[in-house]
């Protein structure tokens, strides 16, 4: 399975951020909000800006990282449900309903495990039984849920239930930053998989920093406009707090995040180990804060929805001296093409437990001449019984059985404004569009986990 030794290969920081629209970091280019730290890493890496998850929601979209399958085949469709269990809606992350919903899946830290690396999680984990270390992580110190209040969280360290103090971004820092510590005075010549998960810039949008807080308290937020209500819109914004202030509380949230994430990165800096480490910055899930007249991501609209604040997120790549810098990757890819880019930056092979349809784009990631083919690319979604296919220059949304469906020409029409599904002059492009859509599913989708037939679990902002 290695191709070396272990200790020859590059250390790995992931980054997951929860909610995070790709619009939402100054390398972006948005103005108005402060990200320095993810400025700097795309300034020293490499820029994705056509980075799509595969679900538009927390949990399947985790799976889909880890495993490099899709819900149609790991199982986990929507965010899993954290109150009391009752009939048919079961705590799996805590209690007596919880278990590992990625049980006897074959994850990317399995495959750096096996090949000598010391893999590790901070943050959230929500992906079913919180309290059990899974899929070869060697320190766990995960959330209970997959979210909540920001200060006084609910968390998991050394497999028992606490309530640590303080303001839960910072606490997964400093747990990340422990582990490093340790590990570097106990096995310094150990490569590490480090994933830090931050619950930011999910809501609540309260109880963050308020002198970061205060320092928006100005802020025009032109780069979120409040549009008129969409006719399917599940909330406009948190109704206790108000646009405003919750827009001061998201752009709160990712400063706050960001600047946690700088503490990561001088600390490799200081050790000599930048140039050791690649690291990845990625989020769960995209969102909209007023854009399309909502708040929220795939789940922010009854019926669930495919826009590209939704499925486009920000995804950064830095490795000094390995990957280029200041460089940006236009190829058109997936969260599902995460782990076969990762094993083959590694140089370790991909699990052959089960067909995955992801593909490394790690030739597009050193800008080679004519890597990537993203013109002739195809990025599928899917939310439970709600498919999307998208090709670089148009969208097909199909809700089964009855829709309503969408098709948007995003070359001229890139804000998906005209939905064009109704369209005779439409018909057989969005004929092919559909047979190239089952074509993919049918290849891939596993009949016990199919996400047509799926119980999609309660809630629609949920984590």
């Amino acid at each position: 399975m290695t191709s070396g030794p272990p200790a020859a290969r590059p250390n790995v920081l992931f980054v997951l951020s929860d909610d995070q629209g790709p619009w939402a970091a100054g390398c972006y280019g948005n103005p108005e909000i402060r990200t320095p730290n993810l400025d700097r890493l795309a300034a020293t890496g490499v820029r994705c800006d056509r980075f799509f998850v595969a679900t538009p929601v927390c949990s399947p979209s985790r799976a889909t990282y880890l495993t490099g399958l899709i819900p149609s085949q790991h199982g986990v469709h929507d965010w899993l449900y954290s109150g009391p269990s009752r009939g048919e809606l079961r705590n799996f992350n805590m209690g007596p309903d919880a278990r590992p919903l990625l049980a006897g899946q074959v994850g990317w830290t399995d495959v750096l495990a096996a090949a000598g690396y010391r893999c590790a999680i901070s943050g959230k984990w929500h992906l079913g039984d919180s309290l059990r270390p899974q899929h070869a992580m060697d320190f766990w110190f995960v959330h209970q849920r997959g979210g909540g209040p920001y200060n006084d969280a609910p968390m998991v360290r050394d497999g028992q239930p606490t309530v640590e103090p303080g303001y839960v971004t910072d606490v997964i820092t400093d747990a990340a930053l422990g582990f490093l510590e340790a590990h570097a005075g106990e096995r310094p010549g150990q490569p590490f998989a480090l994933s830090v998960h931050y619950t930011a810039p999910h809501s609540p949008w309260e109880g963050h920093p308020q002198e970061i807080v205060d320092s928006y308290a100005d802020c025009p937020f032109e780069s979120c406009p409040q549009e008129p209500r969409h006719p399917w819109a599940v909330s406009l914004t948190d109704e206790n707090l108000g646009n405003r202030a919750s827009l001061q509380g998201y752009f709160a949230a990712v400063t706050a995040m960001d600047a946690q994430i700088g503490r990561l990165l001088d600390w490799l800096e200081a050790r000599g180990l930048r140039e050791r480490t690649l690291v990845v910055f990625v989020s769960d899930n995209g969102f909209s804060c007023g854009h399309h007249g909502f708040w929220g991501k795939g789940n922010g609209t009854s019926p669930r929805n495919m826009y590209e604040n939704s499925i486009r997120v920000p995804a950064l790549f830095s490795h000094p001296g390995a990957l280029p810098q200041g460089a940006v990757c236009d190829a058109m890819v997936s969260a599902y093409d995460f782990l076969p880019t990762l094993l083959d930056y590694l140089g370790l092979e991909a699990p052959g437990d089960r067909p995955r349809p992801g593909r490394s784009f790690l030739p597009a990631l050193r800008g080679e001449a004519g890597a990537g083919g993203h013109e002739a690319v195809v990025v599928f979604d899917e939310y439970g019984p709600v498919r999307m296919i998208r090709t670089a220059a148009w969208k097909y949304v199909y809700r089964h059985p009855a829709g309503p469906h969408e098709l948007y020409d995003l070359v001229a029409d890139p804000d998906e404004r005209r939905n064009l599904a109704g369209d005779p002059g439409q018909a057989a492009r969005r004929r092919s569009l559909h047979a190239d859509l089952d074509a993919w599913f049918a290849r891939y989708v596993a009949p016990e986990t199919d996400g047509l037939r799926a119980r999609l679990d309660v809630g629609s902002g949920g984590w």
